[in-house]
């Protein structure tokens, strides 16, 4: 025990604390002043983190998405996105990819204070006011139902301007796509049911439906005739008010077609109606011989119309962002987008601008040849 105070001793006397031979130093676990601030900063930095995943702001924020190549497989599956049955199909290579938005922040998902912060602070992202993108009055499951809708027209008429791109006849019908929750058809009028007259007036166009619902008060019924599972279908249906004090039969307005053969999208979760110009790319490419890209990398985005015209869509930014990530060397935008597009084009994109479906496929065939130069550009 001697042996061992002596070098203790001495190692106090160097202002050195230490256990030695099993002698613990007393000193040994006190914080210095340092330790203490390091520590404090440490809990409050803890505490400043917890409180912003908590708190919970009225802000939706819109990132870039994954792209989904129309020629390929539907995500997670074996399963090809597009499919035909009834005509006969070629080999396809390259992408015509459509692009998606992720939205945060709308009901049933609310951004944090953190997921906001980063938002701004990414070029890619934006951030807006909630009520901005979504109807305050409207649940998640509304929303889902909304899109859900929408992704099916946008198959449904995206096939025929296709068909049609290939010189086949396609009739279409006026037809209930969905009812909404304060209608007072359900019951009485079903999903895909086509519309024959309303009020006795013939339906040709969804303006025309709208038209001869003014011949009766909301509230008052009128007689409606659909055809529904090939027969005839005649029903006295309640209307309602709608926007404007109009009257209103509270259906979701779609369409519907006599197709020459059964095309099937499977485009997974995604909903909307934007993808409906790269759906009615993807058909015509499997429906001709040889490839429509020329195995290049193409994205675009754009819903279709009846009548083939590419309309406007949102988050155009995210878009483009994702489809460079997604690997593609060309983008087809809608024209109307154009002023978005510009100040917001990745490096190495090439963005080309359409308006219907004939400029999209122009521009996917000179691409294909390596003749851009003469596409129109935003």
């Amino acid at each position: 025990m001697k042996t061992i105070k002596r070098v203790l001793d001495q190692r106090a006397a160097d202002d050195t604390y230490a256990a030695w031979d099993g002698v613990d130093d007393p000193r040994r676990g006190r914080l210095t002043l340092g330790n203490k601030i390091t520590l404090g900063l440490f809990f409050v930095l803890l505490a400043l983190l917890v409180a912003g995943s908590l708190i919970k702001l009225p802000y939706a924020v819109m990132s870039p998405g994954p792209t989904v190549n129309t020629l390929g497989d539907s995500p997670g599956t074996s399963k090809p996105i597009i499919s035909v049955d009834g005509l006969p199909t070629y080999e396809t290579d390259g992408s015509l990819k459509f692009t998606t938005v992720r939205v945060e922040g709308g009901p049933g998902y609310p951004v944090d204070v953190w997921d906001v912060l980063q938002a701004w602070v990414d070029p890619s992202r934006d951030v807006f006011p909630v009520d901005d993108i979504f109807d305050p009055e409207v649940s998640q499951e509304q929303v889902a139902e909304e899109n859900a809708v929408q992704m099916e027209g946008s198959q449904e008429e995206a096939t025929a301007v296709a068909l049609r791109g290939l010189g086949k006849d396609v009739p279409t019908h006026i037809a209930v796509a969905g009812l909404a929750p304060t209608s007072k058809a359900k019951g009485l009028l079903e999903a895909k049911d086509r519309f024959v007259t309303v009020g006795g007036t013939d339906i040709t166009t969804a303006e025309s439906v709208r038209t001869a619902l003014q011949q009766v008060k909301p509230g008052e019924p009128i007689e409606v005739t659909v055809e529904r599972a090939g027969k005839d279908v005649t029903v006295d249906v309640p209307t309602i008010e709608g926007p404007n004090g109009r009257t209103a039969l509270g259906v979701i307005l779609g369409l519907t077609h006599d197709f020459p053969a059964t095309v099937t999208i499977d485009a997974g979760s995604v909903g909307g109606p934007s993808a409906g110009l790269m759906f009615s790319l993807g058909i015509y490419d499997k429906l001709t011989p040889g490839s429509l890209t020329g195995n290049r990398q193409v994205a675009g985005t754009g819903t279709i119309d009846d009548g083939g015209k590419v309309g406007p869509i949102g988050g155009i930014k995210q878009k483009l962002a994702g489809a460079r990530a997604g690997g593609a060397e060309f983008f087809l935008a809608p024209a109307e987008n154009c002023s978005e597009v510009v100040g917001n084009v990745p490096d190495g994109l090439e963005v080309f601008k359409v308006s219907t479906f004939d400029e999209g496929r122009a521009a996917v065939e000179a691409i294909a040849k390596n003749r851009t130069g003469s596409l129109p550009r935003c």
